[in-house]
């Protein structure tokens, strides 16, 4: 590996951590201006395509959870491929999903494999305990198999 490409994945690795840091625990909408593509897409089709369908869902998510945060545990780059494996904590203290809040703590893991072009977000793809968290929340009963 020669040293532009150490220096790329050091600065994709710098630019993933600031998408959680920024755009999801200090609840800056302005930040997702600064760090995710106009036409970003990914796998969640419910977040559809671009920068405005992304701003949307994250407005969803802080209404249901104030609290919401995203403790990374371990950020891997390889070119423009970052892999970040996360730790969502929050309260259901808002409307989500339809549900009024419950008030209860959630706690679930994911990962983000993202492509990361001069500091910018421009496709994703999540992995997450989503069974886990609406079980957390009440929504689905943990007995309960899907």
């Amino acid at each position: 590996m020669n040293d532009k490409s150490r220096d790329i994945e050091a600065k994709n690795k710098v630019a993933a951590e600031n998408f959680f840091e920024e755009i999801w625990n200090k609840k800056s909408e302005a930040a997702i201006d600064r760090l995710v593509a106009v036409d970003a897409a990914g796998n969640d089709p419910k977040f559809g395509v671009g920068r405005e369908s992304f701003k949307k869902q994250w407005r969803k998510w802080h209404a249901g959870f104030s609290d919401l945060h995203f403790h990374v545990e371990e950020i891997i780059a390889e070119g423009e491929r970052v892999v970040t494996r996360w730790r969502l904590t929050g309260t259901h203290d808002g409307e989500f999903l339809g549900h009024p809040a419950t008030g209860k703590k959630v706690d679930v893991d994911g990962v983000s494999i993202d492509t990361i072009r001069e500091g910018i977000v421009v496709s994703g793809f999540d992995a997450w305990d989503a069974l886990s968290f609406r079980q957390q929340l009440g929504f689905i009963p943990e007995d309960k198999i899907i």
